[in-house]
């Protein structure tokens, strides 16, 4: 599903800014996805009341068509940019609608014990797709034009819009949860997360670390303020991030024993947020390759144990909505963190901001540790 919406993004984007020439154009798109983000919430609830399985193979067939209509009007010379803003628009309606079936659908095919590989397996596939999918996008692009790139892409569409038909765990929704009113299920998925002990905790954490640091953005900045290397350099650190990613999700396969899963997270967050500070602060481009990766590797364990988490404390009949909620803060902070980080680097600079949200950070992990103790006196009990 990754690869398939990934490829539809890419080469929507460079279609668009090819046709138009407007950087305006791209933002837009961004605005559209951005409009769609309040869904989640929605979508959390359908992974409840629907079958998880026929919610996965509508949304992801939906994506699907979308794919197979922009593959046809590419090679029939009709692609106009109305058509990319409009199956932009509606595909990401859709996803967000069916985002929450997914990690609502693991609990059925793994058991509790073995939740923290599921969930890595889960994390380290997402992000191998990241790595692959602008790879395929080059090749193909670059050699065949968009109509090709979208064409590959629907064949990863149409593989992503069966799969689920082939799991064989049940996918039928809580015979309660489907009884009551979809209003009541809201307000009870709602109850439900602000009263548990660990959760909000969990979702301040990343919304407040993410929010003062998401760095990603910034490569360009870094490549060639700090390194002088341009477009190759921004490829180069986003390359390693994306691998440290990786290597991060396989380390978690090595904690699944440690029952102090929380302590997890606030230990790999620590790290992360001092990863930060000596990203800001380093001149050196290779150096600044290896601080990426590890920034890549303690996200990424602080973010598959925070899913892996969600999975062992909450009930099956309420983990799409506990999950919509996790999804839609970490979103909203992605969307918001690129927005504040770029302001502040054009008052302080890159290297500043960078120092700035690693302190920041630090600070906001030792107040969640203190404010919050059922993070850090959680123990995963398998029983």
């Amino acid at each position: 599903m990754l690869v398939a919406m990934q490829l539809r993004l890419l080469a929507s984007t460079q279609w668009l800014f090819e046709e138009t020439g407007s950087a305006a154009s791209l933002g837009l798109l961004g605005v559209i996805q951005l409009g769609t983000m309040p869904l989640i919430i929605y979508g959390g609830l359908l992974a409840d009341i629907f079958d998880r399985k026929k919610l996965m193979i509508f949304t992801q067939g939906f994506s699907f068509f979308a794919l197979l209509f922009l593959t046809f009007v590419a090679f029939t010379n009709m692609l106009a940019p109305w058509m990319i803003f409009v199956t932009t628009g509606l595909t990401a309606i859709v996803n967000m609608l069916g985002n929450s079936a997914r990690p609502a659908l693991l609990p059925r095919v793994i058991e509790k014990q073995n939740m923290t590989k599921g969930v890595t397996i889960q994390t380290a596939s997402f992000q191998i797709g990241q790595i692959v999918s602008p790879l395929i996008f080059m090749l193909f692009y670059v050699q065949f034009g968009a109509s090709v790139t979208f064409l590959v892409g629907t064949v990863f569409g149409l593989i992503s819009m069966i799969s689920p038909a082939l799991i064989m765990a049940d996918g039928k929704p809580d015979k309660i949860t489907k009884k009551i009113s979809q209003l009541s299920a809201l307000k009870e998925g709602a109850r439900y997360v602000f009263k548990h002990p660990i959760l909000p905790g969990l979702y301040l954490l990343d919304v407040g670390v993410t929010i003062l640091s998401f760095y990603r953005m910034l490569f360009p900045l870094f490549s060639q303020g700090l390194y002088g290397m341009g477009a190759e350099g921004t490829g180069l650190l986003a390359s390693a991030n994306a691998l440290g990613g990786v290597l991060g999700s396989l380390v978690v396969l090595f904690t699944e024993k440690i029952k102090s899963k929380g302590k997890i997270v606030l230990y790999s967050t620590i790290a992360y947020a001092i990863g930060l500070i000596l990203f800001g602060l380093n001149p050196i481009f290779w150096v600044g390759l290896v601080i990426v990766a590890i920034l890549g590797a303690t996200d990424s364990v602080g973010m598959t144990m925070r899913q892996t988490i969600v999975q062992l404390t909450t009930p099956d009949r309420l983990i799409g909505r506990a999950s919509s909620a996790h999804s839609f803060a970490a979103q909203s902070a992605n969307n918001i963190g690129q927005m504040e980080v770029a302001f502040l680097a054009v008052i302080i600079g890159a290297s500043g901001t960078m120092i700035v949200g690693g302190v920041l950070s630090i600070f906001i992990v030792m107040a969640i540790w203190i404010k919050v103790p059922g993070i850090r006196n959680y123990r995963y009990n398998p029983k």
